[in-house]
């Protein structure tokens, strides 16, 4: 079975210029962790996921370490949230996302998302966004496909 045969298309995108603000809504509303980033010709420019947009609030492992992270105030950490918000998508996103093309077999997108513990993956065609598959998608894919019944 080949990613083509089981993903979704007209995937929900933002443009790096949209604000975060923009972005969450569009994740929230549609009960998913994640976006393309698109250009303007629908070119795949990365993708940000609502973990992207809590990163610049908490500290990394380093701070941690060297400065003494663990008496800070976490709820006052929180106060940074509209912050970040404000900002622009290119500034929180993943660059160069991990892809896939609609002909790779479904069991090769499961191992990519499998290594990077993603739950969806872009797809991708001569550089532009074509499609996203889940693992929800593969799963039904592999389960209808052989003849199964829910």
């Amino acid at each position: 079975m080949l990613v083509h045969e089981v993903m979704s298309t007209g995937v929900v995108t933002v443009r790096k210029t949209d604000t975060v603000r923009s972005a969450v809504i569009k994740m929230l509303s549609r009960h998913c962790a994640s976006v393309p980033v698109v250009e303007d010709d629908g070119r795949l420019v990365g993708i940000v996921t609502l973990r992207d947009v809590l990163l610049p609030l908490y500290p990394n492992y380093g701070d941690y370490i060297h400065d003494n992270v663990h008496s800070r105030d976490f709820v006052e950490m929180e106060e940074g949230y509209p912050e970040v918000l404000a900002k622009k998508v290119e500034e929180v996103m993943s660059v160069s996302p991990m892809t896939v093309s609609p002909n790779d077999p479904v069991l090769q997108a499961a191992s990519y998302m499998g290594l990077k513990n993603f739950r969806r993956i872009p797809v991708v065609e001569r550089g532009k966004l074509v499609g996203i598959v889940s693992v929800g998608d593969i799963n039904r894919g592999l389960f209808f496909e052989r003849g199964h019944k829910p």
